[in-house]
């Protein structure tokens, strides 16, 4: 950890790795970001697979192919 850096050294101090991520999520500005976020904490998995199927789609992806290659790496 480079110490020339005391807000990484203070976000990183004790906690786990879902927690500093957590905070990281938690500090982000962008709305529509923020609107993933909290659809994620509300357990809608729907709005999130939806929101994730719109960003596939826009950038030429297929979600089902990608996802499926994601999920083989915990087989």
């Amino acid at each position: 950890m480079n110490s020339s850096n005391p807000n990484l050294k203070t976000l990183l101090s004790g906690k786990n790795p879902q927690e500093v991520a957590s905070q990281l999520l938690m500090n982000n500005t962008n709305p529509i970001f923020g609107n993933l976020i909290k659809m994620a904490q509300n357990g809608d998995t729907k709005g999130v697979e939806e929101f994730a199927r719109n960003v596939f789609k826009e950038r030429g992806r297929d979600f089902d192919e990608e996802f499926s290659q994601f999920m083989s790496n915990f087989k």
